[in-house]
């Protein structure tokens, strides 16, 4: 493992556009629970699953229940929030906000819900599902932090349109919002070095951005197959994702994102 973790730092200090992806697995080492794991909230609750499934179509056709559920008035999800909201970042959080700092991770683009990036210190994060500390407007797509909102009427409403405002945390069969997706896709088109942290590679359209990085026909650096031979894809994961065994990245860092992010990060404040 030492040295792969010496190659990685090398990689970022040489490269031009560093930017992450995140998964549940960095946060599972804050103590919050996954969901398909095999201790995760699904797994363990299908109840809870099977009503995830139904809060997007609850919130277009019942805000006002929504809401209740969203507080905690009904329902578990409130319980969970706070859960989330409770958790604090751990080294793998911080190592990737030091490397921002040292000049080298232009951006962070994560799965989860539970701003523990920004937290940590990280300042680009794209929240590609949305916060559990913010509220959006899905009319105009404004976004306001939860302290801008009452519970005194419910559903709240946006204060620059006037629709009813959702929790900004993407539920099934909601569309992820435009204004993330295509910031998103821009970092990883334009990337040179993608750190895959803690994702299984599974969920679809997050995880499309490793292949958008490997293949991308806008950039310079094609092989005649549309391969982009200049970019490099680094995974530190517990396990083995598709993105390994179909090639996608270059190496696998097997281990925890909270041991070794930390050791990449001083192996790459040597190099710079």
């Amino acid at each position: 493992m030492e040295s792969l973790i010496k190659r990685a730092a090398k990689d970022l200090a040489e490269s031009k556009h560093a930017i992450a992806l995140t998964g549940a697995g960095i946060s599972t080492e804050s103590g919050i629970p996954d969901f398909r794991g095999p201790k995760g909230m699904w797994t363990t609750n299908k109840e809870a699953e099977a009503k995830a499934y139904e809060r997007y179509d609850l919130f277009l056709n019942d805000p006002k229940a929504y809401w209740e559920e969203l507080l905690g008035l009904r329902g578990i999800y409130g319980t969970f929030r706070e859960q989330i909201r409770q958790a604090q970042p751990n080294p793998g959080h911080y190592a990737l906000a030091d490397l921002e700092t040292l000049g080298i991770l232009k951006c962070v683009i994560t799965q989860n819900i539970d701003g523990l990036h920004k937290k940590a210190g990280s300042k680009r994060v794209l929240e590609y599902h949305g916060s559990v500390n913010a509220v959006r407007c899905i009319s105009c797509g404004s976004r306001f932090p939860w302290d801008e909102i009452s519970p005194d009427e419910l559903p709240p409403r946006c204060h620059k349109c006037g629709a009813a405002l959702k929790d900004d945390v993407v539920h099934f069969k909601e569309p992820i919002p435009s204004d993330v997706m295509e910031e998103s896709e821009k970092e990883a088109s334009r990337c040179d070095l993608m750190l895959i942290c803690g994702t299984s590679a599974v969920v679809y359209p997050f995880a499309n951005l490793p292949w958008m990085a490997r293949f991308h026909s806008g950039v310079t650096g094609l092989d005649v197959m549309g391969y982009k031979a200049n970019v490099k894809i680094i995974e530190v994961n517990a396990d083995p994702t598709p993105l390994t065994h179909e090639g996608i990245s270059d190496y696998l860092i097997q281990g925890k994102t909270g041991e070794v992010l930390p050791r990449i990060v001083e192996e790459a404040k040597k190099l710079t």
